[in-house]
């Protein structure tokens, strides 16, 4: 069932897909928001606000929690899932975090989105020793478990994926003019910094503009002229999709056209491409390390047809080529085989026993050659993508897995 309440989704229902291993029962201990019939798990969103192109991510992780309890439990036990819109304001999320734990008594926190957010949470979660898993950024920070040993990050962090784009431009655009632009905010020093590092020092005159904007901006078309002024020859797009969109769009309007690569985060065909236009959109660099829901490639991927039947049934008037509705699935799939592997013995500690326990995990959608692997001193689960191109209609990837160590 899912209910609007005060700006927040809630789900509630019971849970276990067929992938997932059978744990045997045994003695039953339990930490706040566990029950013989319920798991609670919390997150904020930004339903509404600058970066509101992501909260499509909170309303297919509902949804796949209500699948999960269609299928009945979590080792018999239903999934109620609480989000929050926090409108990708910090301050906000603070609050919500707050009522999460201290009013509805959540679990853990899953899957919450946004650097920012993230940030202005992890201290409390920490002083309260409460899960704060598959953190919805790729900011390298979220993987400190010295410090928070109750923060875990998910996808490849923003230094492995801005490495990953600098070698790339320095195999294939040798010559080139680099011009970035980025996010005035952690995430976006985070992707610039391991370009840079990745690009090196000898390399650094390649970067003949770097400019920075803020999330607030209503528009970035000024810092498009920039770069193109600068003379940059390839584009290295790390914006979140607002800008990212209109970034794209503005460079065919004044006629530059770069090489492009494109952050991620903001990958997504429905959100991104087709605002900036399919046509604008052609030939731009991206990494993946998710299964596109545009790729032919997959259509007969076991995975990917439970993909398909469940957007068909929880998500019917989804668009099925959105990938922040992939992303959800798969991050949701791994909470969900962590709860799984705790068994009867709910506690946080447990919980957090098994996040940092993935030896060579295969999650539905996540493209083949990549596990999740972490340890308690590695708290960063996915650390591989691969490229791929957008054809004009679709991605599609090239070259082998690049692991994090390469």
């Amino acid at each position: 069932m899912r209910q609007l309440k005060r700006r927040h989704l809630l789900i509630g229902g019971t849970a276990a897909a067929a992938w997932t291993p059978t744990i045997l029962r045994a003695d039953s201990r339990y930490d706040p928001g566990v029950s013989d019939r319920e798991i609670k798990l919390g997150n904020t969103m930004p339903y509404s606000g600058p970066a509101s192109a992501y909260g499509v991510t909170g309303k297919a992780v509902a949804a796949y929690w209500t699948m999960v309890n269609d299928q009945g439990g979590i080792n018999g036990r239903k999934v109620t899932f609480i989000s929050y819109d926090d409108a990708y304001s910090p301050p906000k999320t603070v609050e919500m975090v707050r009522k999460l734990v201290e009013e509805d008594r959540v679990f853990a926190i899953f899957m919450l989105l946004g650097t920012a957010p993230n940030t202005a949470a992890r201290r409390y979660l920490n002083g309260k020793k409460v899960p704060q898993l598959f953190v919805a950024s790729g900011d390298s920070k979220f993987g400190d478990h010295a410090q928070y040993p109750w923060t875990m990050g998910w996808q490849p962090n923003y230094v492995t994926e801005g490495g990953v784009y600098a070698k790339h431009i320095l195999a294939n655009h040798r010559d080139g003019k680099i011009g970035i632009l980025w996010q005035n905010d952690d995430s976006g020093k985070d992707y610039t910094r391991g370009f840079m590092k990745a690009l090196g020092k000898n390399n650094e005159k390649m970067v003949v503009a770097s400019v920075s904007y803020e999330i607030s901006d209503p528009t970035i078309e000024t810092h498009i002229i920039q770069l193109k002024s600068a003379g940059a020859t390839v584009f290295v797009n790390l914006a979140t999709p607002k800008a990212a969109a209109q970034a794209i769009r503005k460079a065919a309007e004044i006629g530059w056209k770069p090489a492009q690569y494109l952050a991620v985060i903001s990958a997504s065909i429905a959100a991104v491409l087709k605002p900036a236009g399919l046509d604008n959109s052609k030939d731009i660099v991206t990494a993946a390390f998710l299964k596109d829901p545009t790729d032919n490639e997959w259509a007969n991927a076991p995975d990917f047809i439970a993909w398909k039947a469940w957007m068909a049934k929880y998500l019917p008037d989804a668009n099925p080529a959105e990938y922040y509705n992939v992303y959800a699935y798969a991050g949701a799939a791994t909470m969900h085989h962590c709860l799984t592997r705790c068994g009867d013995l709910l506690t946080r500690a447990n919980l957090m026993k098994q996040a940092v326990s993935m030896r060579d995990v295969a999650i539905p959608l996540v493209l083949p050659g990549i596990t999740l692997n972490t340890s308690p001193t590695d708290f960063y689960p996915i650390q591989s993508v691969r490229l791929q191109r957008f054809n004009g209609e679709s991605w599609q990837q090239f070259g082998a897995v690049i692991h994090g160590d390469d």
